[in-house]
């Protein structure tokens, strides 16, 4: 039945305070309990399974197991709550070098773990009822938001100097990722890193070929893909030296021992993650002993989950951006359609686009960027600026293709590009004026595909 933990001589045993309640308990032939191990029924796991009914889900709320590790955790003083099996091993290890006895420390170190294990597995149950309709069917986005982050560290400072932080990650992180990461060598990552290195890292999965995305305050500020990470890393950090220095660098293969020599004899770097690293590769990175140096496991598929964003008093919830498209998605709108040279850094460069602050322009040749113009208010000052970035460190602007997160509201910024010398120009289309934009490419013979999708980022 459902009744079997429900009861007053098991929990009698458990919250009976030693030399409080002891005459009560000896009058209703109550045994102290010292030590309670419990494993919930698996909620989580079950309404995972998309054949999963309410009827099913609810078989699988616990009630009497949360019970028992609440009354546990309250009553630490005297009782030791397991319930995580990773722990056991240093219980047992603690109880046989200290005569059966678990510290005061651990119990309330355990009893914590047990109300943050119990405020997960109820909210994990208030998320799936809340996100019940009507007709039976599940939205996505549930009545209340429950969930729950684990600290990592916390940070010298926040942002600003004047602002307090710490780090947290998700208690399953879906894939490798920074929160994920461990940290080789170097200093404390600081709250910028953290968030520069994601950006960074986030980029450069993107890409199957070797490939190196150089990130300064959170926009990617060169990227490239090439024969191997250490071309690849040489032709990104050609794109913008002078904001590479003080960058975080991200790699999608292993770190060699080639590449970490051309990074330490080069440039100044904070941050260096990739999925792992030689050890001579780590040797060479630890000549600079502030250079903080990550691995990260190799990644697979893009894994589903949520953004979230703070408003004040609020959250903004919403799908991760992966959506991804092929070059059979791409609808040619103009007279001419790109060579095949173009189409593939046509690809290229919409793959960076989609992690550039809005407005974003990307110019790309040879699967390299060539400029990139992020958060510009107007998309005309994006492109433009993108131009003179080429312009500025001597990369040849003509005969480049060039990539739009959004599209575009006026021919200005088709106009900008072609006198510029692009070629070609990927973007979502679907603007009020997307015959004029049009017009304006073919007027210059610049060859344009709609993507369909856009890509914001704020």
């Amino acid at each position: 039945g459902r009744v079997k933990t429900l009861h007053p001589k098991v929990h009698g045993g458990i919250l009976g305070r030693r030399g409080t309640d002891d005459s009560a308990m000896n009058e209703h032939g109550i045994t102290p309990i010292d030590l309670v191990a419990v494993n919930l029924y698996p909620f989580e796991q079950t309404v995972a399974n998309p054949d999963c009914d309410l009827a099913t889900a609810i078989e699988n709320i616990d009630i009497g197991g949360p019970t028992m590790v609440r009354s546990s955790a309250k009553n630490h003083k005297w009782v030791t709550i397991v319930v995580n099996a990773g722990d056991y091993g240093r219980i047992l290890d603690e109880m046989q070098s200290n005569a059966n006895v678990v510290s005061d420390q651990t119990r309330f170190e355990l009893a914590l773990a047990a109300f943050e294990h119990t405020a997960h597995y109820d909210g994990a149950i208030a998320n799936y009822l809340g996100s019940l309709k009507a007709d039976g069917e599940r939205t996505a986005f549930p009545r209340t938001f429950n969930t729950q982050f684990i600290k990592v560290q916390e940070m010298r400072y926040g942002e600003n100097p004047h602002q307090q932080a710490a780090f947290y990650k998700e208690a399953n992180p879906a894939e490798p990722s920074v929160s994920t990461a461990t940290q080789l060598q170097g200093k404390a990552l600081s709250f910028n890193n953290v968030a520069d290195t994601d950006a960074a890292l986030e980029c450069v999965k993107s890409f199957r070929q070797p490939a190196c995305v150089i990130v300064k305050h959170a926009n990617p500020c060169g990227v490239a893909v090439g024969s191997s990470i250490t071309e690849a890393y040489e032709r990104a950090f050609q794109t913008d030296p002078t904001s590479a220095f003080g960058g975080i660098i991200a790699f999608n293969q292993a770190l060699d021992e080639v590449t970490a020599r051309a990074i330490v004899d080069k440039q100044f770097v904070e941050v260096i993650i990739a999925p792992g690293a030689s050890a001579a590769a780590i040797s060479i990175v630890g000549e600079k002993k502030n250079v903080r140096l990550l691995t990260c496991e190799q990644w697979g598929e893009r894994v589903a989950g949520f953004d979230y964003k703070r408003v004040n008093g609020g959250l903004l919830v919403q799908d991760r951006d992966n959506g991804m498209i092929t070059q059979d998605d791409l609808k040619v709108v103009t007279k001419r359609a790109p060579t095949a040279e173009e189409m593939q850094d046509l690809m290229f460069c919409w793959q960076v686009a989609k992690y550039v602050k809005s407005n974003a322009i990307v110019y790309a040749k040879g699967l390299q960027t060539i400029g990139i113009g992020a958060g510009q208010m107007s998309r005309v000052y994006s492109a433009k600026i993108a131009g003179i970035k080429a312009e500025d460190e001597g990369l040849t602007v003509p005969g480049s293709v060039m990539a739009s997160d959004a599209f575009f509201p006026f021919r200005d910024g088709i106009d900008a590009a072609a006198k510029a010398g692009i070629r070609a120009v990927i973007q979502p289309g679907g603007s009020i004026r997307d015959e004029e934009v049009i017009a304006a490419a073919d007027e210059a013979d610049v060859a344009m595909v709609f993507t369909g999708m856009r890509h914001f980022r704020h």
